[in-house]
């Protein structure tokens, strides 16, 4: 079977739009890229949550979006007839956001938490490029961005650590 492009069309699905984060995961070039700055308003909205109903409130929601998205993405990646497309960046915005409910809610350690994911995101180290390669369907699509995001919070943890100057976490 090949695999069908995305097209705006899709957005009309509520499925597709999800997965495709509002139309972002098309853009012509960095979908994963694009898709990602997602993450910031979705953790800003969960971080209102949580000063309002409590952190169990906002991690059990992002828990929810995070099932939610897993099964779009893979009725997303089987309509397109491809295991891991691209347009797809539920998993990107999910995952980032929940590194940013991990961090201060400063700006650069925003900014920093946003380089440090997309480094690990686009060059894969073990285990997310194993993830990456041997996991399928909407679990697989999901795994290795999560997986992404705990290096990120590991090297922001470490570049804190080392008392890098107006470096993040400070």
């Amino acid at each position: 079977m090949s695999a069908r492009a995305p097209s705006l069309r899709l957005l009309a699905n509520p499925v597709h739009l999800l997965s495709f984060g509002g139309g972002l995961g098309l853009a012509p070039v960095a979908p994963g890229t694009f898709g990602t700055l997602l993450g910031f308003p979705l953790a800003w909205a969960l971080r209102a949550l949580a000063a309002a109903a409590g952190a169990a409130a906002m991690w059990g929601l992002l828990a929810l979006l995070f099932a939610l998205a897993t099964w779009c993405a893979d009725r997303t990646a089987r309509m397109l007839g491809s295991g891991d497309p691209g347009s797809i960046v539920c998993d990107e915005y999910l995952a980032f956001a929940a590194l940013l409910l991990l961090v201060p809610a400063e700006p650069w350690t925003q900014a920093w938490a946003f380089l440090c994911f997309r480094l690990f995101d686009v060059t894969k180290p073990p285990p997310v490029g194993w993830a990456d390669a041997h996991l399928h369907g909407g679990f697989g699509i999901m795994a290795d961005d999560v997986l992404a995001a705990i290096w990120a919070a590991g090297l922001l943890y470490l570049l804190a650590r080392l008392g890098m100057p107006g470096g993040p976490l400070v």
